[in-house]
């Protein structure tokens, strides 16, 4: 099994960024191949392939983190890409309380070291790579740039801010490659894990360090 721990916005802030995307979307044609609402996460930690029997291990690490962080007030803020080939939505609010939590979730110092709260929507589709790989090796340039869609969408994505919402629970998460729709992920909740409402209200973290509307 494929799987990792994620946080999941509420159904009101995936329709609200919908509703953001949907322009960009417009804007860019194929060159982008972006992923299901229903499907979109902010990742705490990845687990990669595990047995079925690391599931009850895993499950118990969550329930200690989830025992030990109160409930918290985020919201999308912003977008970045990886690479020039993955667009990404930031996290405002009570950010650096989330990383807290990856890092909890989280059994890898190295992946503990670059973790970033961040919410992907959308990739560069395969098309659209083969185009530029033709173009760079057309070029004599030998570092490779993000492509002008990209950069234009996260250009006017970076103003965005959308509702807060409250993370209340960790999930537990399987993956299935190329079995979602468009041949991307397949997403499957294992297991969920409420964060603590007896953790102090006064706990770091609890209030957002920046603000959400």
């Amino acid at each position: 099994m494929r799987l990792f721990a994620a946080v999941h916005p509420t159904r009101a802030a995936r329709e609200h960024l919908v509703g953001a995307l949907r322009e960009v979307r417009e804007l860019t044609g194929t060159a982008l191949r972006w992923g299901d609402p229903e499907q979109w996460h902010v990742t705490l930690a990845f687990y990669g392939e595990q047995p079925e029997a690391a599931v009850p291990e895993l499950g118990e690490l969550l329930s200690d983190v989830a025992r030990d962080h109160a409930p918290l007030t985020v919201c999308l803020r912003g977008a970045g890409s990886f690479s020039g080939t993955t667009l990404w939505m930031g996290v405002g609010g009570a950010s650096d309380a989330l990383v807290e939590l990856m890092h909890a979730c989280s059994l890898d110092p190295e992946e503990r070291a670059r973790q970033r709260a961040h919410l992907t929507v959308a990739r560069m589709s395969r098309a659209e790579r083969t185009r530029k790989a033709r173009e760079r090796r057309r070029s004599s340039r030998t570092v490779a740039r993000p492509g002008p869609e990209l950069a234009h969408v996260v250009h006017a994505l970076s103003v965005y801010e959308g509702p807060a919402w409250t993370v209340s629970e960790i999930s537990l998460v399987s993956s299935e490659l190329g079995e979602g729709r468009s041949g991307g992920a397949l997403h499957r909740t294992v297991q969920r894990f409420r964060l603590s409402e007896r953790v102090a209200s006064d706990a770091p973290g609890r209030m957002p360090e920046e603000g959400c509307r």
